[in-house]
């Protein structure tokens, strides 16, 4: 039992109750650090346990949230530290900085007669000059093999003995063709040359036995979950109801772009399953309870209706 998966259907609800509240307001200042604490709380509860992977999921949370009135800057903000992190790692900093600066005085050259924004501008520069040089600090203090499969995913390292998992993950989605093998006719899988492909690279296994139309068969499947949920969410006559049904949205779709960029490498190895297809009873039964509540809260909706 790992009762980190069973915190997300717990934190599902918590947000769900508190931007149900008639005061709340997710544009002022008090509502958005309440909602964010009620995010962070269980995250770093769960980060400084070790598990990284399962911490990052509930970031997902915070999509819910933009449904329900959170400005988009926030996401503009989070996209431009997740873009600066990356560069920051890959590119030299002086390099990178100078850039920005390039860019910074381009903008305020074409947009001279807006003076007020100058300032804006300069600031920017200066904070993500800053962060950029913050970012080795920040790195240093993952442990051994997070550095390793970020540097393997950045391509600053080339050791199959690092990234043996995603290797042989790709091997196997790529020998299935688009038919695949056939249903245990696997050999990269059978044959275990893919660790941990009954979880967190299970679709591993489906990419090799079932090709690239079972691929997408299952990927087809996944995103007509996805669609309906959210359909049933917009009918939600209660406000508690539509975002829980969010936060279960966020929670899935988080999963499975992972898990299967995991798989096929375009996306960091963070050890986290793929909705009811990965082996495993704590994540089969939070997934389960996640979505048996939202079906049980659109239920009462039709009996309202009645």
């Amino acid at each position: 039992m790992q009762p980190s998966e069973l915190v997300k259907f717990a934190t599902a609800l918590a947000v769900a109750k508190y931007l149900s509240g008639l005061t709340v307001d997710i544009r002022k200042w008090k509502d958005k650090i309440i909602a964010l604490a009620l995010i962070v709380i269980p995250m770093l509860t769960i980060a400084i346990q070790g598990d990284a992977g399962s911490a990052i999921v509930f970031t997902a949370f915070i999509l819910a949230l933009f449904r329900e009135g959170l400005e988009s800057y926030f996401l503009i903000i989070g996209g431009t530290i997740g873009i600066l992190s990356l560069l920051a790692l890959v590119v030299d900093k002086f390099l990178l900085v100078g850039i920005l600066l390039a860019l910074a005085l381009l903008f305020i050259w074409i947009n001279w007669r807006m003076r007020r924004y100058i300032l804006y501008v300069l600031a920017f520069w200066m904070l993500a000059s800053g962060y950029i040089f913050s970012v080795d600090y920040g790195f240093s203090k993952l442990k051994g093999h997070q550095k390793d499969r970020i540097n393997v995913l950045l391509g600053k390292e080339n050791d199959p003995a690092k990234d043996w998992n995603v290797r042989q993950s790709i091997i196997a989605v790529g020998s299935g063709r688009v038919l695949g093998k056939g249903y245990l006719n696997g050999t990269q899988t059978k044959l275990n040359f893919v660790p941990e492909q009954s979880t967190d690279f299970i679709f591993s296994s489906i990419g090799e036995e079932f090709g690239f139309a079972g691929s997408m068969v299952l990927i087809a499947l996944f995103l007509t979950l996805l669609y309906r949920l959210v359909y049933l969410a917009e009918r939600q006559r209660s406000r508690f109801s539509r975002v829980y049904g969010y936060c279960v949205v966020s929670v899935l779709f988080f999963h499975l772009v992972i898990n299967i960029g995991m798989a096929i490498g375009i996306a960091p190895v963070i050890g986290i399953p793929l909705p009811f297809i990965s082996y495993g009873g704590s994540s089969l039964l939070s997934f389960t309870i996640l979505l048996f509540i939202f079906i049980r809260l659109d239920a009462q909706r039709l009996e309202v209706l009645r």
